[in-house]
């Protein structure tokens, strides 16, 4: 599953993005809020966007990517199921990225596949997040899906990659879940091999 993106998004176009939305960016934020970087693996800090406290803006926040382990022996929850709940009640944000990473082969290095959404210049991944907890920082998780005509050829699961005009149905929550929590149609997804097995 998705455990590796990259997050090449300019400041610039991230701002004519909103705009185009009609989602409200806070003033106070600038492109330092949105770093850039090139492979986004577990436990790193990148931002998500969420609704902000006030309400009228969507910001962007620095957390940890992976919810603590649920158990003594379990690892970080990075991917997360989406068939049959409701997210009503949950903390709800989207995962900026210019690109996510799957993986195919059976012999390290695996061979390594970079999905962009086609027709825009970055995308958003459906996720969830929790407030930080002791001395632990808040945290996000990517919710999943079973996989669209792009992705079967390469995995069995896929995170949910949702079209711009869903970004702020999903924050707020104005469509059902099953309307938004599902694969793109075929070809909504570019595929490029950016590694072949065993290079």
């Amino acid at each position: 599953m998705c455990n590796d993106y990259e997050q090449y998004v300019a400041w610039a176009e991230y701002c004519r993005m909103m705009a185009s939305l009609a989602l409200r960016i806070p003033s106070h934020q600038t492109e330092l809020d949105l770093p850039q970087a090139g492979d986004i693996h577990i436990n790193d800090p990148p931002p998500i966007m969420r609704r902000a406290a006030d309400g009228d803006a969507i910001e962007l926040a620095s957390m940890t990517f992976g919810f603590p382990p649920a158990g003594p022996k379990g690892g970080p929850v990075f991917n997360f199921r989406s068939e049959g709940r409701q997210f009503v009640n949950s903390k709800r944000c989207l995962v900026p990225a210019s690109g996510f990473f799957e993986f195919t082969g059976a012999k390290y290095p695996k061979a390594k596949h970079r999905f962009t959404l086609n027709g825009s210049s970055f995308l958003a991944i459906a996720g969830l997040w929790r407030e930080a907890a002791g001395n632990k920082p808040p945290t996000f998780t990517m919710l999943t899906t079973e996989p669209g005509p792009d992705i079967a050829p390469y995995h069995n699961r896929q995170v949910v990659v949702l079209q711009p005009e869903n970004w702020a149905a999903w924050v707020d929550l104005t469509k059902p879940e099953s309307e938004l929590l599902r694969p793109l149609p075929a070809g909504s997804l570019l595929v490029e091999t950016v590694r072949p097995e065993n290079a």
